[in-house]
């Protein structure tokens, strides 16, 4: 069966693929009559990206479990961070709460501080004997996470510590499709003659991280393209690569950016040394934040799809706790290369 695409969408209702985008990221700027139409097109044709559904119908309608009104127990969220709005999981959190409750359980959040992770230990409001599950979040300790797996209760990392050195934690791992869309954006780069790309980010901070520095490498490589490694930067503040471009005779075509707040500030701090994008050079992001769209020029990104990703966590954790002898599995779900101003090219 052939695989339905935005723009076999965008051919049967005779409108653009940017439109029909906007409709299934929702973004800004489409009128939501549209928007609507184009939701229940998707939904028609079988897109398979349809957690969106709920941009439609009620979203407590629907649940991949059943509805149960018995009390399950806490499915408990670690994490070492703040988990803002512009934060990729806080809308993956916001339907996944929304489901597990619905299946009968609470999620409580407790943050691990650095001493937590300096004494090993777990949050004070962390109970054992109720929690039934653990999701992690911007948890990249490799030591502390292996702890975390010796709870003797399912366990789910979304991201997690890198895997450079090749040890996998023994536990269930959800990440976004780190991979694909930028070897799409590389090649796409290339074929406009854009040769000279660079990269930023610690490629150490996460495995998300890794993944993407590992495909610009490696796309690179299998197009026989050498990297300048005068324009990658994987453990530089970005005031520190701003001062060094700045000494440099040339700029690259394009940075990729591990992440959307690192392309901001690039764009930024760019700006001050009185270099313009996509003028001078071009910039893509990922994470498709909401700050995204808000930057000047609007920034390219690679957008993911949370409300999928929620469904898999759920999946994997209750699946999990149904059967605890099940290997460990890693998930990566879809992503969509996204262009806005940032990498114009004309």
């Amino acid at each position: 069966m052939k695989r339905v695409t935005l723009q076999d969408i965008a051919e049967e209702l005779g409108i653009s693929r940017n439109t029909v985008s906007k409709a299934i990221n929702n973004s800004d700027g489409i009128a939501a009559a549209t928007r609507d139409k184009i939701l229940q097109k998707a939904m028609e044709m079988g897109y398979k990206q349809f957690s969106y559904v709920n941009a439609i119908m009620a979203s407590d309608e629907i649940t991949s479990f059943p509805i149960t009104q018995q009390y399950q127990g806490e499915i408990a969220l670690l994490t070492s961070a703040f988990l803002t709005q512009s934060h990729f999981a806080s809308t993956m959190l916001d339907k996944f709460q929304r489901e597990i409750s619905q299946a009968g359980f609470t999620m409580n959040s407790h943050r691990v501080t650095k001493d937590n992770l300096r004494t090993m230990t777990l949050p004070f409001t962390f109970r054992k004997d109720l929690v039934k599950a653990v999701i992690c979040i911007e948890m990249f300790d490799y030591d502390y996470c292996k702890m975390i797996c010796e709870l003797d209760v399912p366990v789910l990392f979304v991201d997690g510590p890198v895997k450079s050195g090749g040890q996998s934690l023994p536990a269930d791992q959800l990440y976004m499709d780190n991979t694909t869309e930028i070897t799409r954006f590389i090649n796409d780069m290339l074929a406009a003659g854009k040769t000279r790309i660079g990269f930023i980010g610690n490629y150490n901070h996460c495995q998300s991280f890794y993944e993407r520095y590992t495909a610009f490498r490696m796309t690179m490589l299998m197009a026989g393209v050498p990297v300048d490694e005068r324009f990658v930067f994987c453990n530089n503040r970005v005031d520190e690569i701003i001062e060094t471009i700045a000494g440099l005779e040339e700029l690259p075509d394009v940075f990729i950016c591990a992440n959307d707040f690192l392309a901001g500030d690039l764009i930024r701090n760019l700006f001050s040394i009185g270099k313009s994008v996509p003028e001078d050079v071009l910039v893509l992001g990922f994470d498709n934040s909401p700050e995204s769209r808000l930057f000047r020029p609007a920034l390219s990104t690679v957008h993911i799809h949370t409300q999928v990703m929620a469904f898999a966590a759920m999946q994997l954790l209750i699946s999990r706790k149904h059967e605890p002898s099940l290997d460990s599995r890693v998930v990566h779900t879809e992503t969509e290369l996204i262009y806005r101003d940032s990498t114009r090219l004309d």
